[in-house]
């Protein structure tokens, strides 16, 4: 395995391994209430830092996962985007699964960075990954994150459940669950 795993790209964007540099940046996304409002709470630098790491050491092992989000055009990281694998144990339907999942600083919204990286992503789960199908989940109060799974092809497969990390009278407890599978992927790739 390379440790700095798969590096995917297109012409706007770069997904790769986390650097150090990347950590200041990530601390700053992760305390701002705009991206966390669908988080149970920020993160501090330290834990925001454990993340990072975690998040490259899975890279490191997989050679994919939740790859840092560049911009061809600046080098600029603006958060990440991609893969990991939801164990069968973890409470959430259908699982085990591999899920697709994005944080992105709120800065850079709007600009379709999110479908774009992710469609990478999917194209690496079912080209190289050879996987059958790939899941995603949030809140369901996160709208915009759900248009984003929308506008892949994923659909809202009505198995709505409760998160099983958070308490149940928690606002942001009930979470949807989006899949899309390797044939339908085939279709909206055209």
């Amino acid at each position: 395995m390379n440790k700095n795993g798969i590096t995917l790209c297109s012409e706007r964007i770069k997904l790769r391994q986390w650097k150090q540099a990347d950590l200041a940046a990530f601390a700053l996304l992760n305390q701002d209430p705009r991206v966390m409002r669908f988080f149970p709470s920020p993160l501090n630098a330290k834990q925001s830092n454990q993340l990072a790491e975690r998040l490259k050491a899975l890279i490191a092992e997989k050679n994919w996962g939740f790859w840092a989000l560049e911009l061809v055009e600046t080098g600029a990281f603006i958060g990440f985007v991609g893969l990991n694998s939801i164990e069968g144990d973890s409470g959430i339907p259908n699982a085990p699964f591999v899920e697709i999942g994005w944080r992105i600083d709120a800065d850079h919204w709007g600009k379709g960075y999110a479908p774009e990286a992710a469609k990478l992503a999917l194209s690496f789960a079912f080209h190289q990954l050879k996987l059958d199908a790939v899941y995603s989940f949030t809140s369901v109060l996160n709208h915009s994150s759900q248009r984003v799974m929308q506008k892949l092809g994923m659909q809202n497969i009505e198995q709505d459940f409760e998160h099983p990390k958070l308490p149940l009278d928690h606002s942001l407890s009930k979470h949807c669950l989006y899949r899309i599978d390797a044939n339908t992927w085939r279709k909206v790739k055209g």
